[in-house]
């Protein structure tokens, strides 16, 4: 994954990957750093992810326990001439996936991939906007914070507020893409 963090180009606009099962880059790269995430912070956890036989945008399975989340991803472009309010374009497209209603989004993990320069936004805020009627079992927002000394730093966040405050995660990927590190921030 290494040549598509580093081309985020391709992040936006990379095709699908038919030995994949027609997932994404940035699909691939939401869902590993999901994984990530679990398998730092949960007990016991040994997250990983496939490409769905049903055509959804990867399963993240623990191989520890044999269960499995189907995701759904949409992304929040980069383009120049967007509005600078990354809160109303995050649940614009939680909006758009919740079109295909509670069949669509059952069971499943959506994942918005946030490529935008739209400016901060306040997770606490976002989860208490999002609608009673979500559909899906949760919603995280995964994207691009910094590159510091060649290093990716990515945040990683929760839309759940059952705990008080969403969780909030960064994950550091070292310059030769060899290491990680992830560190709750909330």
């Amino acid at each position: 994954m290494e040549r598509f963090v580093r081309n985020g180009h391709h992040l936006q606009t990379g095709k699908p990957f038919a030995q994949f099962g027609d997932m994404r880059s940035r699909e691939m790269l939401a869902n590993w750093l999901l994984c990530v995430v679990a398998n730092a912070t949960w007990e016991n956890a040994k997250l990983t992810f496939c490409s769905d036989p049903t055509g959804g945008d990867g399963i993240i399975w623990d191989e520890a326990s044999g269960e499995t989340w189907p995701t759904e991803h949409v992304m929040v472009p980069n383009l120049p001439d967007q509005a600078d309010d990354a809160e109303a374009l995050i649940l614009e497209k939680v909006d758009h996936k919740r079109q295909g209603g509670e069949p669509y989004g059952s069971g499943k993990t959506l994942v918005v991939f946030l490529n935008a320069g739209a400016g901060e936004w306040h997770p606490n805020t976002v989860a208490r906007r999002l609608p009673a009627s979500l559909y899906f079992a949760t919603v995280w927002v995964v994207g691009l914070q910094s590159v510091e000394s060649g290093e990716y730093v990515y945040n990683v966040t929760n839309l759940d507020l059952s705990a008080g405050d969403v969780p909030i995660f960064k994950v550091r990927i070292g310059q030769n893409f060899d290491r990680w590190h992830v560190t709750r921030c909330q």
